[in-house]
């Protein structure tokens, strides 16, 4: 039986550099992205990496957020499987496309309306509840299941410009421990990896990353700034199957950073 890797957020940053490391680690991957065309490119190289190591290559550019565009992807996932005679054994929870504005208006910012903070906890934290339910409620994960969403510091401290996203990522951890406490029975584990301060995509559209940066690289014993492969080493590990007690936590991937704060 073949084992698969689902990657919400397969184009860059933690999701791409996770697709690569399962990759070769003998897992084929469905990959979920929202690209245009100038940033295929970086889709387009996260595939032919992942053929290079012989494992398969199924990437969607769709709206993960969305219900019909899930439900889709969802259906040609099962699809697939049932030709490839395989399994979902991965589920990687990474989009980050979130609103940064603040909650009351300030001279440079309108505040944020109800609209973009739903919008905001819909993509980067309720979604990760409703894969899921319908990956695992469609039979395609089941006993040795392991579900993974990126979490971060900022789920426990305010920085002057996460606007939401603090907010969005204490649900997302939430949610993890819901789903641990759910899926324990079914043999499925559910964890938070809490990667340090990486320049990613993502961090690049918080406005003030640039102290972000500064911070971390000053303050992180290990000397540097997380990387993207760090993280995917992690999830690499925690995939092994003698990984199976541990479910409803968050993992800190930081190299000790979080211990300075």
């Amino acid at each position: 039986m073949s084992d698969w890797a689902v990657i919400l957020g397969a184009s860059s940053g933690f999701g791409a550099a996770t697709a690569r490391r399962l990759a070769a680690d003998g897992i084929n991957v469905f990959g979920v992205h929202l690209d245009r065309r100038g940033t295929m490119p970086l889709v387009e190289a996260v595939i032919s990496d992942i053929e290079a190591t012989g494992q398969k290559a199924h990437f969607f550019n769709s709206n993960a957020a969305q219900d019909d565009a899930r439900e889709e992807v969802v259906e040609e996932i099962g699809k697939t499987l049932q030709t490839d005679g395989g399994r979902v054994r991965v589920l990687l929870h990474s989009l980050a496309f979130g609103n940064l504005l603040p909650y009351l208006p300030d001279e440079d910012h309108a505040a944020i309306s109800m609209a973009q903070m739903d919008m905001t906890f819909n993509v980067m934290a309720h979604s990760l509840v409703y894969w899921s339910r319908d990956l695992v409620e469609a039979g395609l994960m089941g006993e040795g299941g392991r579900i993974f969403a990126m979490t971060s510091a900022g789920n426990q401290r305010i920085w002057p410009h996460y606007g939401a996203i603090s907010a969005v990522k204490s649900t997302l951890d939430t949610h993890v421990r819901r789903l641990a406490f759910e899926l324990a029975p079914r043999g499925i584990t559910v964890n938070s990896i809490r990667a340090g301060v990486t320049d990613t995509p993502a961090l690049r559209q918080i406005p003030g990353n640039e102290e972000l940066i500064a911070h971390a690289s000053r303050v992180n014993p290990s000397g540097r700034l997380t990387t993207p492969e760090d993280v995917a080493a992690a999830i690499s590990a925690l995939v092994d199957p003698r990984t199976y007690w541990i479910t409803g936590n968050v993992i800190g991937t930081d190299g000790g950073e979080d211990l300075v704060g």
